[in-house]
């Protein structure tokens, strides 16, 4: 029997697919290419900006369209774009809730004539005045160097994610990326494991149906089954369709939420926010030992 929260996985056009759609979703993350010339078997990264924009501003327009009262998107893009992203927000109606840095770990290039960059943007935005669910995390990061103890019970979750390891080319990527036979990463734009959980944590509850329109590798949707959440994720390149379904029926060690429990275990009502079924400390242990990557300090 297809369990409730099994995702969905659908091969096409996301804009297609929006127009289509009869659901309505909950929460979205959104993460487009960005248009700076990468390879895509199935899409032309190298646009005018006006027709690029368009384009996102479109899928933004229909996006809203099938997104329930005070449901919320995640937007993702580059730093550079901030501007781009907020006009396209708000010419497609969007209510603007937060500006998320999400500062990498890997240690920034050095600009020529600027500083180097060292984060990535994620636009917070709802459906209407205000979003329909929102849950104040609390996590249990080590102190920095100029506190001198710990907080007993965690810190709330601010605009600033500096927690959140990216998936590097190097070693430090570990064992959750996707890989080909030869070892090489499958897709070099995934998302981290840990990135994805805490959107759905904080904008979403047990039973919301989840979307990524640009599902790449899945990690939205190997997300999203296991805190509760209906998920579907639309990618165009069948070969990453393949990859996603793989991953789904696998269920890597890797992609383990489990790992994370601990790390937000302070926040109010916690469980009911988790939504996915526990383990028991032996099964996390063998989990750990098998790879899963813990919280990054």
């Amino acid at each position: 029997m297809k369990s409730e929260t099994a995702p969905e996985i659908v091969a096409g056009d996301c804009l297609r697919w929006l127009r289509a759609a009869t659901r309505q979703v909950d929460l979205t993350f959104l993460d487009p290419p960005f248009n700076q010339g990468r390879f895509y078997r199935r899409f032309n990264d190298k646009q005018e900006a006006d027709a690029y924009w368009e384009w996102i501003t479109e899928t933004l327009v229909e996006l809203r369209a099938k997104t329930s009262p005070g449901g919320a998107v995640y937007f993702m893009h580059r730093e550079k774009n901030a501007e781009f992203v907020l006009r396209a927000l708000r010419r497609s109606g969007w209510s603007f809730q937060n500006m998320i840095v999400w500062k990498k770990m890997a240690s920034a290039v050095p600009g020529g004539a600027r500083f180097g960059k060292h984060y990535q943007i994620i636009a917070f935005a709802a459906n209407g005045a205000k979003t329909r669910v929102f849950h104040k995390l609390r996590i249990s990061p080590p102190p920095p160097p100029h506190h001198k103890h710990a907080r007993q019970n965690g810190v709330y979750v601010t605009d600033v994610w500096d927690d959140i390891r990216e998936m590097t080319s190097g070693y430090f990527a570990g064992r959750e990326p996707l890989r080909t036979a030869d070892g090489a990463r499958f897709h070099k734009q995934q998302s981290p494991v840990a990135l994805l959980l805490r959107i759905i944590l904080s904008s979403s509850k047990p039973g919301d149906l989840v979307l990524d329109p640009f599902a790449g590798t899945g990690t939205t949707p190997a997300v999203a089954g296991q805190l509760g959440r209906r998920s579907i994720g639309v990618e165009i390149d069948p070969e990453n369709v393949a990859r996603i379904e793989e991953r789904i029926r696998a269920a890597r060690a890797a992609d383990c939420v489990e790992k994370f429990y601990e790390y937000y275990r302070h926040t109010e009502n916690f469980e009911s926010i988790w939504g996915g079924a526990r383990k028991n400390a032996g099964q996390n242990a063998e989990r750990r030992h098998a790879g899963a990557e813990m919280p990054a300090a």
